[in-house]
């Protein structure tokens, strides 16, 4: 039986090439701006919320202190947070 690849993994071009570290670090800065972009557009009721400050140190002092594997699983954490955020602001 041959291996399976997890689902979440897309499938490998053989003609394509690795990303280098650069490319990965630089894809990660280019979310992180946009997530902190997101964030900061909420409005002074969101600010005020302390899941706005846990979103702002995920993506600022524990995305910095972090691995870069481990960069995207904060980013996603993040996003999620940013979620919830967007959904509160739109009910008060």
């Amino acid at each position: 039986m041959p291996p399976t690849r997890p689902p979440h993994e897309p499938p490998k071009d053989a003609s394509a090439k690795p990303r280098s570290f650069r490319q990965r670090y630089d894809d990660l800065e280019k979310r992180r701006s946009e997530l902190v972009e997101r964030l900061r557009s909420l409005g002074e009721d969101a600010q005020r919320h302390p899941g706005y400050k846990r979103a702002l140190k995920l993506l600022n002092d524990t995305f910095r202190k972090s691995k870069l594997a481990q960069r995207l699983a904060i980013l996603q954490a993040a996003a999620w947070l940013i979620e919830i955020l967007e959904k509160l602001s739109q009910t008060l």
